[in-house]
C-alpha cells in the first residue's frame, strides 16, 4: 500500500527547526522520537508532528506553520540555486564562445601562415630544380659519375621537399574550407594498379610484400582522381613505413552496395594503441614525438586523407591491434550513369 504524501514528509529536519525557533526543548524532541519510534515498532505510520501532537507538545497548527515556513524557505533556497547555476552557466558559456572563437582566429592565422611560407618556398625550389635539370642533362658542361651521382641525390631530395610544400598548401586550402574537387567517373583498378607499380621498389627495399586485389566489375566511381590517387598512395606509402621486413601490405578495392565502393588498405605493421587512433590524424602530429623517433614524417598526410576523403562526403575508419597491423578504409559513390 501506497503511504500519503504530507507536506511535513517534504521537509527534513523538522524537529531541529522547532527546537530553533524555541517551540519546543531538545528533551521534548527526544521524547517526541522515542515516541515515534514505538510507533513504527508497531507496524505503524508516525511522522514526527503527530508524535508531538499525541505528546500535547504542538498543536496541528504550530506543526502546520512550521512545515510551511521551512517549504518556504526551501523554496526560497532552490530559486536561489537555480539562479546562481544559470548565472555560472551563461558565464561558462561565454568563456567558451571566447576560447572557440580565439581557437578559430588560431586555426585560420596557422592556415594563412602554413600557405604563406608554403608560396615563398615554392619559388627558390623552382630555381634550384631547374638548375639542377640543366647540370643533371649536361647543359651547363660535362659530369663525372660522381657529380652525376650528386645530382640524382639532390634531385631525388628537390622532389621530397616539394611534395612537403604541395601537401602544406593542400592543407592550408583545406583548413580555410577552400577544397575544390573536379569530380568525374574514376576507374579506381586503373588509380591503384599505377600507385602500386609506383609503391613497389619501396615495398622491395624494405622486404615488404605489396598485394593489390583486382575485381573487374567495380564500377566508376565519383571522386576527383588526382586527391583520391594522393590518399591512396598516403595510405599504401604509410603501411609500408609501418611494416618490419617480411611483413605485408594489402590494397583492396571491393563493392560495398549497389552504390558503394569500399576501398581498403590492410597491413601487418606495428599497429596504433587503441587509445591514440584518433591522434593520427591529427596535423603535424606524431605518435612517436621523442628526438629519436624510428619513423619519419611531418605527420600531414593523414591529416590530409581524413580532409580529402572527408571533403568528397565520406569517412576514413582505422580498426588497429598493436603489433599486429592497422586497417584504414573509406567508400566512394559510384558515379552516375550519363544518360
Amino acid at each position: 500500500m501506497t503511504t500519503p504524501l504530507t507536506p511535513e514528509a517534504l521537509v527534513p529536519r523538522l524537529g531541529e527547526y522547532l527546537v530553533k525557533k524555541g517551540q519546543i526543548s531538545e528533551a521534548d524532541l527526544q521524547e517526541a522520537l522515542a515516541y515515534q519510534k514505538e510507533k513504527q515498532k508497531d507496524g505503524q505510520r508516525c511522522l514526527l508532528g503527530e508524535a508531538l501532537m499525541d505528546l500535547n507538545l504542538l498543536t496541528r497548527r504550530q506543526i502546520d506553520q512550521a512545515v510551511t515556513e521551512q517549504i518556504i524557505q526551501l523554496r526560497n533556497a532552490l530559486e536561489d540555486a537555480n539562479r546562481f547555476l544559470e548565472h555560472r552557466v551563461e558565464e561558462r558559456t561565454a568563456e567558451l564562445q571566447e576560447a572557440l572563437r580565439k581557437l578559430s582566429e588560431l586555426n585560420q592565422m596557422k592556415a594563412n601562415f602554413v600557405a604563406n611560407i608554403s608560396h615563398e618556398l615554392r619559388t627558390p625550389l623552382t630555381h634550384v630544380k631547374g638548375y639542377l635539370e640543366l647540370m643533371s642533362t649536361g647543359a651547363l658542361g660535362p659530369l663525372s659519375a660522381d657529380q652525376k651521382n650528386a645530382m640524382q641525390v639532390s634531385q631525388r631530395a628537390t622532389g621530397r621537399l616539394e611534395s612537403l610544400i604541395d601537401s602544406l598548401i593542400l592543407f592550408s586550402v583545406a583548413a580555410r574550407g577552400e577544397m575544390t574537387l573536379h569530380l568525374k567517373p574514376v576507374n579506381l583498378n586503373t588509380v591503384a594498379e599505377e600507385i602500386i607499380n609506383n609503391a613497389r621498389s619501396k615495398a622491395l627495399d624494405r622486404n615488404v610484400t605489396l598485394n593489390f586485389d583486382i575485381h573487374p566489375d567495380i564500377r566508376l566511381v565519383q571522386a576527383d582522381e588526382e586527391k583520391i590517387s594522393s590518399v591512396i598512395f598516403q595510405l599504401i606509402d604509410n603501411a609500408i613505413k609501418f611494416t618490419p621486413a617480411g611483413g605485408q601490405v594489402n590494397l583492396s578495392i571491393e563493392k560495398e552496395s549497389d552504390t558503394l565502393v569500399n576501398v581498403r588498405v590492410a597491413d601487418t605493421g606495428i599497429g596504433i594503441p587503441s587509445n591514440r587512433l584518433e591522434e593520427v590524424f591529427e596535423p603535424f602530429h606524431q605518435l612517436d614525438a621523442s628526438s629519436t623517433r624510428r619513423y619519419g614524417g611531418t605527420g600531414l598526410g593523414l591529416a590530409l586523407v581524413k580532409e580529402i576523403v572527408s571533403a568528397h562526403g565520406s569517412v576514413i575508419n582505422v580498426k588497429s591491434e598493436e603489433g599486429k597491423g592497422s586497417i584504414f578504409s573509406f567508400l566512394l559513390l559510384v558515379a552516375t550513369p550519363v544518360p
